[in-house]
Protein backbone atom coordinates (compact mmCIF):
# COMPACT_ATOMS: atom_id res chain seq x y z
CA UNK A 1 0.00 0.00 0.00
CA UNK A 2 0.91 3.02 -1.18
CA UNK A 3 2.19 6.23 1.55
CA UNK A 4 0.78 9.29 1.56
CA UNK A 5 1.54 12.89 3.13
CA UNK A 6 0.79 13.55 6.98
CA UNK A 7 -2.13 14.78 7.68
CA UNK A 8 -5.06 14.86 9.57
CA UNK A 9 -8.24 12.80 9.55
CA UNK A 10 -12.03 14.08 9.11
CA UNK A 11 -12.46 13.02 12.66
CA UNK A 12 -8.85 14.83 13.43
CA UNK A 13 -10.03 17.79 12.02
CA UNK A 14 -13.25 18.25 13.85
CA UNK A 15 -11.40 17.13 17.52
CA UNK A 16 -7.78 18.16 17.21
CA UNK A 17 -7.67 17.55 21.37
CA UNK A 18 -7.80 13.61 19.88
CA UNK A 19 -4.30 14.20 18.35
CA UNK A 20 -1.45 12.18 20.01
CA UNK A 21 0.30 14.76 22.17
CA UNK A 22 3.54 14.78 20.46
CA UNK A 23 1.76 15.94 16.96
CA UNK A 24 -0.49 18.02 18.78
CA UNK A 25 2.46 19.92 19.70
CA UNK A 26 4.07 20.53 17.27
CA UNK A 27 1.09 21.36 14.88
CA UNK A 28 0.91 24.48 17.33
CA UNK A 29 4.50 25.19 17.45
CA UNK A 30 4.12 25.56 13.57
CA UNK A 31 1.51 28.30 13.76
CA UNK A 32 4.28 30.60 13.79
CA UNK A 33 5.82 29.38 10.45
CA UNK A 34 2.87 29.50 7.87
CA UNK A 35 4.77 26.99 5.62
CA UNK A 36 5.67 24.46 8.15
CA UNK A 37 3.96 21.20 6.47
CA UNK A 38 2.50 20.21 10.44
CA UNK A 39 0.20 23.29 9.85
CA UNK A 40 -2.15 20.45 8.20
CA UNK A 41 -2.73 19.58 11.79
CA UNK A 42 -4.23 22.94 12.17
CA UNK A 43 -7.04 22.57 9.55
CA UNK A 44 -9.65 23.09 12.63
CA UNK A 45 -12.31 25.52 14.49
CA UNK A 46 -10.38 25.44 17.15
CA UNK A 47 -8.37 27.52 19.14
CA UNK A 48 -5.94 26.10 21.00
CA UNK A 49 -8.10 25.87 24.53
CA UNK A 50 -10.19 23.26 22.10
CA UNK A 51 -12.99 26.34 21.91
CA UNK A 52 -14.56 27.26 18.12
CA UNK A 53 -13.64 30.33 17.05
CA UNK A 54 -16.75 32.56 17.18
CA UNK A 55 -18.01 35.98 18.09
CA UNK A 56 -21.39 37.19 19.33
CA UNK A 57 -22.07 40.36 17.93
CA UNK A 58 -23.28 43.04 19.95
CA UNK A 59 -27.08 43.54 19.71
CA UNK A 60 -26.32 47.73 19.39
CA UNK A 61 -25.01 46.14 15.92
CA UNK A 62 -27.56 43.38 14.95
CA UNK A 63 -30.69 45.22 16.26
CA UNK A 64 -32.44 41.69 16.55
CA UNK A 65 -33.36 40.12 20.31
CA UNK A 66 -31.72 36.97 19.00
CA UNK A 67 -28.19 35.97 19.33
CA UNK A 68 -25.86 36.32 15.69
CA UNK A 69 -23.14 33.87 16.16
CA UNK A 70 -20.35 34.13 14.01
CA UNK A 71 -17.78 31.19 13.35
CA UNK A 72 -14.41 33.00 12.11
CA UNK A 73 -12.97 30.84 9.30
CA UNK A 74 -10.19 33.26 9.35
CA UNK A 75 -7.74 31.46 11.67
CA UNK A 76 -7.64 28.40 10.15
CA UNK A 77 -4.27 28.19 7.63
CA UNK A 78 -4.07 30.35 5.07
CA UNK A 79 -6.73 32.50 6.40
CA UNK A 80 -9.47 31.32 5.41
CA UNK A 81 -12.15 27.68 6.33
CA UNK A 82 -11.62 26.70 2.27
CA UNK A 83 -8.17 25.37 3.32
CA UNK A 84 -10.23 22.45 4.78
CA UNK A 85 -12.34 21.04 1.89
CA UNK A 86 -9.17 21.83 -0.09
CA UNK A 87 -7.04 19.51 1.64
CA UNK A 88 -10.33 16.75 1.82
CA UNK A 89 -10.35 16.41 -1.58
CA UNK A 90 -6.47 16.37 -2.09
CA UNK A 91 -6.58 13.49 0.96
CA UNK A 92 -9.00 11.20 -0.43
CA UNK A 93 -7.39 11.47 -4.14
CA UNK A 94 -3.92 10.62 -2.43
CA UNK A 95 -5.89 7.73 -0.64
CA UNK A 96 -7.85 6.57 -3.64
CA UNK A 97 -4.31 6.55 -5.16
CA UNK A 98 -6.05 8.93 -8.17
CA UNK A 99 -3.63 11.93 -7.46
CA UNK A 100 0.10 11.00 -7.27
CA UNK A 101 2.63 12.86 -6.00
CA UNK A 102 5.67 13.84 -8.23
CA UNK A 103 3.35 13.03 -11.60
CA UNK A 104 -0.17 14.74 -11.22
CA UNK A 105 -0.49 18.84 -11.25
CA UNK A 106 -3.58 19.93 -9.23
CA UNK A 107 -6.17 22.41 -10.68
CA UNK A 108 -8.24 24.31 -8.30
CA UNK A 109 -11.09 26.15 -9.95
CA UNK A 110 -12.51 28.98 -7.52
CA UNK A 111 -13.20 32.33 -7.41
CA UNK A 112 -10.78 33.20 -4.34
CA UNK A 113 -10.50 31.50 -1.13
CA UNK A 114 -10.38 28.05 -2.33
CA UNK A 115 -8.20 28.79 -4.70
CA UNK A 116 -5.55 30.35 -2.12
CA UNK A 117 -6.17 26.91 -0.05
CA UNK A 118 -5.44 24.87 -3.08
CA UNK A 119 -2.30 26.62 -3.61
CA UNK A 120 -1.43 26.36 0.29
CA UNK A 121 -2.25 22.73 0.52
CA UNK A 122 0.02 22.08 -2.70
CA UNK A 123 2.96 23.83 -1.25
CA UNK A 124 2.89 21.96 2.24
CA UNK A 125 1.68 18.56 0.49
CA UNK A 126 4.31 18.86 -2.30
CA UNK A 127 2.12 19.72 -5.51
CA UNK A 128 1.91 21.86 -8.28
CA UNK A 129 -1.00 24.02 -8.69
CA UNK A 130 -3.20 25.98 -11.02
CA UNK A 131 -5.18 27.79 -9.61
CA UNK A 132 -8.33 29.14 -12.84
CA UNK A 133 -10.38 31.99 -11.67
CA UNK A 134 -12.22 35.00 -12.65
CA UNK A 135 -9.53 37.93 -13.70
CA UNK A 136 -11.12 40.81 -11.92
CA UNK A 137 -11.49 39.36 -8.30
CA UNK A 138 -8.88 41.85 -5.46
CA UNK A 139 -5.14 41.83 -6.03
CA UNK A 140 -4.74 40.95 -2.59
CA UNK A 141 -6.45 37.00 -3.60
CA UNK A 142 -3.91 36.73 -6.86
CA UNK A 143 -0.54 37.86 -4.38
CA UNK A 144 -1.20 35.40 -2.21
CA UNK A 145 -1.84 32.44 -4.36
CA UNK A 146 1.27 33.48 -6.16
CA UNK A 147 2.64 33.39 -2.79
CA UNK A 148 2.28 30.15 -2.01
CA UNK A 149 3.41 29.37 -5.27
CA UNK A 150 0.92 28.26 -7.68
CA UNK A 151 0.30 29.64 -11.24
CA UNK A 152 -3.02 31.57 -11.83
CA UNK A 153 -5.19 30.56 -15.20
CA UNK A 154 -7.46 33.63 -15.31
CA UNK A 155 -10.62 33.48 -17.25
CA UNK A 156 -12.88 36.93 -18.06
CA UNK A 157 -15.27 38.27 -15.74
CA UNK A 158 -15.89 38.42 -11.40
CA UNK A 159 -17.50 36.70 -9.27
CA UNK A 160 -20.51 35.91 -10.87
CA UNK A 161 -18.82 34.14 -14.22
CA UNK A 162 -17.27 31.24 -11.88
CA UNK A 163 -19.21 28.93 -14.70
CA UNK A 164 -16.25 30.09 -16.99
CA UNK A 165 -13.63 28.85 -14.38
CA UNK A 166 -15.07 25.43 -14.79
CA UNK A 167 -15.95 25.38 -18.28
CA UNK A 168 -11.86 26.33 -18.74
CA UNK A 169 -11.14 23.64 -15.78
CA UNK A 170 -13.34 20.97 -17.72
CA UNK A 171 -10.63 21.46 -20.77
CA UNK A 172 -7.55 21.34 -19.14
CA UNK A 173 -8.43 18.15 -17.23
CA UNK A 174 -8.69 16.66 -20.16
CA UNK A 175 -4.49 16.39 -19.96
CA UNK A 176 -3.67 13.36 -18.13
CA UNK A 177 -1.16 14.77 -15.80
CA UNK A 178 -4.02 17.18 -14.23
CA UNK A 179 -6.26 16.07 -11.31
CA UNK A 180 -8.79 18.64 -10.32
CA UNK A 181 -9.87 19.77 -6.78
CA UNK A 182 -13.35 20.66 -8.26
CA UNK A 183 -14.63 22.12 -5.09
CA UNK A 184 -18.14 22.97 -6.61
CA UNK A 185 -18.84 19.02 -8.24
CA UNK A 186 -16.52 16.83 -5.48
CA UNK A 187 -17.78 15.14 -2.00
CA UNK A 188 -15.23 15.60 -0.23
CA UNK A 189 -16.35 19.29 0.04
CA UNK A 190 -19.62 18.11 1.42
CA UNK A 191 -17.86 15.65 3.61
CA UNK A 192 -15.47 18.08 4.93
CA UNK A 193 -18.16 20.73 6.16
CA UNK A 194 -20.61 18.71 7.27
CA UNK A 195 -18.64 16.73 9.66
CA UNK A 196 -16.15 19.42 10.71
CA UNK A 197 -18.34 22.59 10.51
CA UNK A 198 -21.81 20.64 11.10
CA UNK A 199 -20.71 18.97 14.19
CA UNK A 200 -18.40 22.52 15.59
CA UNK A 201 -21.31 24.74 15.07
CA UNK A 202 -23.62 22.71 17.24
CA UNK A 203 -20.82 23.47 19.57
CA UNK A 204 -20.34 26.85 19.36
CA UNK A 205 -23.66 27.86 20.71
CA UNK A 206 -23.02 25.82 23.76
CA UNK A 207 -24.06 28.39 26.81
CA UNK A 208 -25.58 30.65 24.52
CA UNK A 209 -29.17 31.32 24.40
CA UNK A 210 -31.21 28.67 24.92
CA UNK A 211 -28.17 26.21 22.85
CA UNK A 212 -30.04 25.48 19.68
CA UNK A 213 -29.74 26.68 16.35
CA UNK A 214 -32.87 27.98 15.09
CA UNK A 215 -31.31 29.19 11.86
CA UNK A 216 -28.26 28.39 9.59
CA UNK A 217 -27.47 31.34 6.94
CA UNK A 218 -24.58 30.56 4.21
CA UNK A 219 -24.04 32.30 0.81
CA UNK A 220 -23.79 28.94 -1.46
CA UNK A 221 -20.22 29.67 -3.36
CA UNK A 222 -19.93 26.03 -4.14
CA UNK A 223 -22.44 24.81 -1.68
CA UNK A 224 -19.90 22.85 0.94
CA UNK A 225 -20.63 25.75 3.82
CA UNK A 226 -24.09 25.04 3.34
CA UNK A 227 -23.32 21.42 3.99
CA UNK A 228 -23.02 22.14 7.68
CA UNK A 229 -26.60 22.60 7.78
CA UNK A 230 -27.05 18.61 7.31
CA UNK A 231 -25.59 18.10 10.30
CA UNK A 232 -27.24 21.04 12.14
CA UNK A 233 -30.62 19.44 11.51
CA UNK A 234 -29.64 16.27 12.88
CA UNK A 235 -28.58 17.67 15.77
CA UNK A 236 -31.46 20.25 16.13
CA UNK A 237 -34.24 19.46 13.30
CA UNK A 238 -36.13 22.42 13.65
CA UNK A 239 -33.06 24.91 12.61
CA UNK A 240 -34.33 26.34 8.95
CA UNK A 241 -30.86 26.75 6.79
CA UNK A 242 -30.92 29.50 4.29
CA UNK A 243 -29.03 29.87 1.47
CA UNK A 244 -28.18 33.35 1.13
CA UNK A 245 -27.46 34.76 -2.61
CA UNK A 246 -26.89 38.76 -4.04
CA UNK A 247 -30.27 40.40 -4.90
CA UNK A 248 -28.13 41.02 -8.40
CA UNK A 249 -27.01 37.89 -9.17
CA UNK A 250 -30.05 35.59 -8.04
CA UNK A 251 -29.75 32.48 -9.53
CA UNK A 252 -31.32 30.13 -7.12
CA UNK A 253 -34.15 32.82 -6.21
CA UNK A 254 -35.50 33.36 -9.65
CA UNK A 255 -32.60 32.73 -12.38
CA UNK A 256 -31.22 35.86 -11.96
CA UNK A 257 -27.49 35.71 -13.70
CA UNK A 258 -26.47 39.36 -12.99
CA UNK A 259 -22.81 40.79 -11.72
CA UNK A 260 -22.53 41.25 -7.95
CA UNK A 261 -19.66 42.27 -5.72
CA UNK A 262 -19.65 39.96 -2.83
CA UNK A 263 -16.40 37.92 -3.69
CA UNK A 264 -15.99 34.79 -2.47
CA UNK A 265 -19.42 33.27 -3.40
CA UNK A 266 -19.88 32.15 -6.68
CA UNK A 267 -22.82 31.74 -8.79
CA UNK A 268 -24.88 31.51 -11.61
CA UNK A 269 -25.73 27.80 -10.89
CA UNK A 270 -27.01 25.08 -8.54
CA UNK A 271 -23.61 23.22 -7.67
CA UNK A 272 -23.63 19.59 -7.67
CA UNK A 273 -22.91 19.02 -4.57
CA UNK A 274 -25.39 21.39 -2.97
CA UNK A 275 -28.16 19.07 -0.81
CA UNK A 276 -31.15 21.50 -1.92
CA UNK A 277 -33.09 18.61 0.32
CA UNK A 278 -32.40 20.74 3.05
CA UNK A 279 -32.15 24.40 2.01
CA UNK A 280 -35.88 26.04 3.55
CA UNK A 281 -35.14 29.50 2.73
CA UNK A 282 -33.24 31.69 -0.18
CA UNK A 283 -32.61 35.07 1.20
CA UNK A 284 -31.48 37.78 -1.06
CA UNK A 285 -28.46 40.47 0.02
CA UNK A 286 -27.41 43.62 -1.80
CA UNK A 287 -23.92 43.54 -3.04
CA UNK A 288 -23.30 47.16 -1.92
CA UNK A 289 -24.69 46.46 1.48
CA UNK A 290 -22.12 43.97 2.01
CA UNK A 291 -19.40 46.38 1.14
CA UNK A 292 -20.43 49.31 2.74
CA UNK A 293 -21.28 47.25 6.01
CA UNK A 294 -17.42 45.96 5.57
CA UNK A 295 -16.34 49.75 5.69
CA UNK A 296 -18.62 50.23 8.70
CA UNK A 297 -17.52 47.53 10.90
CA UNK A 298 -13.87 48.33 9.51
CA UNK A 299 -13.45 52.04 9.93
CA UNK A 300 -16.60 53.38 11.27
CA UNK A 301 -16.22 53.38 15.17
CA UNK A 302 -17.74 56.78 15.41
CA UNK A 303 -21.11 55.67 13.98
CA UNK A 304 -21.25 52.45 16.10
CA UNK A 305 -20.13 53.56 19.21
CA UNK A 306 -23.60 56.17 18.95
CA UNK A 307 -25.07 53.08 18.58
CA UNK A 308 -23.54 51.60 21.61
CA UNK A 309 -21.32 49.66 20.24
CA UNK A 310 -18.44 49.82 22.82
CA UNK A 311 -14.79 50.42 22.24
CA UNK A 312 -13.99 46.89 23.27
CA UNK A 313 -16.24 45.25 21.02
CA UNK A 314 -15.40 47.27 18.05
CA UNK A 315 -11.33 46.10 17.77
CA UNK A 316 -13.00 42.44 18.76
CA UNK A 317 -14.18 42.38 15.75
CA UNK A 318 -12.66 44.86 13.02
CA UNK A 319 -10.44 42.28 11.48
CA UNK A 320 -12.68 39.68 11.66
CA UNK A 321 -14.96 39.65 8.12
CA UNK A 322 -14.18 40.29 4.58
CA UNK A 323 -17.41 40.77 2.23
CA UNK A 324 -18.86 37.56 2.03
CA UNK A 325 -19.02 37.24 5.83
CA UNK A 326 -20.88 40.80 6.13
CA UNK A 327 -23.37 38.83 3.58
CA UNK A 328 -24.07 36.20 5.89
CA UNK A 329 -24.59 38.20 8.83
CA UNK A 330 -26.76 40.56 6.80
CA UNK A 331 -28.76 37.57 6.00
CA UNK A 332 -29.03 36.34 9.64
CA UNK A 333 -30.39 39.63 10.67
CA UNK A 334 -32.86 39.24 7.94
CA UNK A 335 -34.03 35.64 9.23
CA UNK A 336 -34.29 36.32 12.71
CA UNK A 337 -36.66 39.25 12.10
CA UNK A 338 -38.52 37.04 9.36
CA UNK A 339 -38.36 33.94 11.67
CA UNK A 340 -39.43 36.16 14.54
CA UNK A 341 -36.50 34.75 16.77
CA UNK A 342 -36.48 36.01 20.52
CA UNK A 343 -33.60 36.46 22.88
CA UNK A 344 -32.81 32.29 23.53
CA UNK A 345 -32.90 31.38 20.14
CA UNK A 346 -29.48 31.75 18.18
CA UNK A 347 -28.82 32.18 14.25
CA UNK A 348 -26.02 30.61 13.35
CA UNK A 349 -23.23 31.82 10.35
CA UNK A 350 -19.92 32.06 8.94
CA UNK A 351 -17.42 34.22 8.19
CA UNK A 352 -15.53 32.88 5.13
CA UNK A 353 -11.89 34.99 6.12
CA UNK A 354 -10.87 37.95 7.46
CA UNK A 355 -10.50 41.52 6.47
CA UNK A 356 -6.97 40.83 5.18
CA UNK A 357 -7.85 40.34 1.48
CA UNK A 358 -10.58 43.42 1.48
CA UNK A 359 -8.34 46.70 1.47
CA UNK A 360 -8.32 47.11 -2.30
CA UNK A 361 -12.36 46.66 -1.64
CA UNK A 362 -12.70 49.15 0.31
CA UNK A 363 -10.11 51.35 -2.00
CA UNK A 364 -12.75 50.83 -4.79
CA UNK A 365 -15.59 51.81 -2.53
CA UNK A 366 -13.94 54.76 -1.80
CA UNK A 367 -13.51 55.64 -5.69
CA UNK A 368 -17.20 55.01 -6.02
CA UNK A 369 -18.63 56.92 -3.30
CA UNK A 370 -16.07 59.97 -2.69
CA UNK A 371 -17.57 60.58 0.37
CA UNK A 372 -17.62 57.18 3.32
CA UNK A 373 -16.97 60.13 6.15
CA UNK A 374 -19.14 59.32 9.76
CA UNK A 375 -22.10 60.91 8.42
CA UNK A 376 -22.84 59.13 5.19
CA UNK A 377 -21.61 56.13 7.47
CA UNK A 378 -24.53 56.84 9.93
CA UNK A 379 -26.89 57.15 7.55
CA UNK A 380 -25.62 53.41 5.75
CA UNK A 381 -25.78 52.01 9.55
CA UNK A 382 -29.67 52.68 9.70
CA UNK A 383 -30.17 51.44 5.84
CA UNK A 384 -28.19 48.12 6.44
CA UNK A 385 -28.35 47.66 9.99
CA UNK A 386 -31.00 49.15 11.92
CA UNK A 387 -34.06 49.30 9.42
CA UNK A 388 -33.42 45.76 7.66
CA UNK A 389 -36.37 44.68 5.79
CA UNK A 390 -37.71 41.46 5.24
CA UNK A 391 -37.96 41.63 1.37
CA UNK A 392 -37.03 38.99 -1.08
CA UNK A 393 -36.75 35.88 1.07
CA UNK A 394 -38.46 32.81 -0.03
CA UNK A 395 -39.95 29.56 1.62
CA UNK A 396 -38.26 26.76 -0.39
CA UNK A 397 -40.05 24.10 1.74
CA UNK A 398 -42.76 23.05 -0.61
CA UNK A 399 -41.55 19.96 -3.19
CA UNK A 400 -42.97 22.53 -6.15
CA UNK A 401 -39.73 25.16 -5.06
CA UNK A 402 -37.52 22.01 -4.26
CA UNK A 403 -38.59 20.95 -7.89
CA UNK A 404 -37.27 24.33 -9.37
CA UNK A 405 -33.60 23.59 -7.95
CA UNK A 406 -33.26 19.94 -9.08
CA UNK A 407 -34.41 21.59 -12.62
CA UNK A 408 -31.89 24.17 -12.48
CA UNK A 409 -28.93 21.34 -11.03
CA UNK A 410 -29.86 19.53 -14.54
CA UNK A 411 -29.22 22.44 -16.54
CA UNK A 412 -26.25 23.18 -15.17
CA UNK A 413 -24.44 19.79 -14.67
CA UNK A 414 -25.98 17.26 -17.52
CA UNK A 415 -23.76 19.18 -19.45
CA UNK A 416 -20.52 18.62 -18.00
CA UNK A 417 -21.10 14.77 -18.47
CA UNK A 418 -23.27 13.51 -15.19
CA UNK A 419 -26.16 11.33 -15.83
CA UNK A 420 -29.39 12.68 -15.29
CA UNK A 421 -29.74 9.11 -12.71
CA UNK A 422 -26.92 10.43 -10.96
CA UNK A 423 -28.99 13.44 -10.79
CA UNK A 424 -31.96 11.67 -9.69
CA UNK A 425 -29.88 9.62 -6.61
CA UNK A 426 -29.57 13.22 -5.29
CA UNK A 427 -33.62 13.43 -4.61
CA UNK A 428 -33.55 11.53 -1.68
CA UNK A 429 -31.41 11.86 1.69
CA UNK A 430 -29.81 8.74 1.36
CA UNK A 431 -27.81 9.78 -0.96
CA UNK A 432 -26.32 12.16 1.40
CA UNK A 433 -26.15 10.23 3.99
CA UNK A 434 -24.55 7.69 2.34
CA UNK A 435 -21.90 10.34 1.20
CA UNK A 436 -21.07 11.80 4.81
CA UNK A 437 -20.97 8.07 6.31
CA UNK A 438 -17.74 7.56 3.42
CA UNK A 439 -15.58 9.68 6.45
CA UNK A 440 -15.24 6.62 8.32
CA UNK A 441 -14.07 4.33 5.10
CA UNK A 442 -11.10 7.60 4.79
CA UNK A 443 -10.36 8.17 7.95
CA UNK A 444 -9.17 4.48 8.34
CA UNK A 445 -7.55 4.58 5.29
CA UNK A 446 -5.24 7.96 6.19
CA UNK A 447 -4.39 6.58 9.26
CA UNK A 448 -3.02 3.61 7.48
CA UNK A 449 -1.35 5.29 4.56
CA UNK A 450 -0.11 8.41 6.20
CA UNK A 451 3.82 8.51 6.79
CA UNK A 452 5.26 10.78 8.69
Amino acid sequence: MSKIPFGPTYDEMLHPEKLEKAIHEKAIKAKINELDPMNLFNINWKNENGEVHKIVLPKALTNVDANIVVMLGKYFPSGSHKVGPAYSTLIEGCVDQTIIPGKHTILGPSTGNFGIGVAYICNLMKYDAIVIMPDNMSKERYDRIRRYGAKLDLTPGTESDVILTLERTFELKKNPNYRSLAQFELLPNYRFHRHVTGLSAVEAVKGIGNGRIACYTSAPGSAGTLAAGDQIKKAFPEAKVVAIEPYECSTLMNGGRGQHRIEGIGDKMCTLIHNVLNTDFVCLVKDDDAVRGLKILHDGEHVLKEAGVTHEQYVAMRELFGVSGICNILGAIKMAKYLKLGPLDNVLTIATDGFDRYPSVLEDLQRRYLETVDFVQRRWFKEIFVETDTCHILDYRPDFMKEKLFKQKEMDWLKFGYTQAYLDSMRKMDFWDDEYEKIHHYDELIRKMRVE
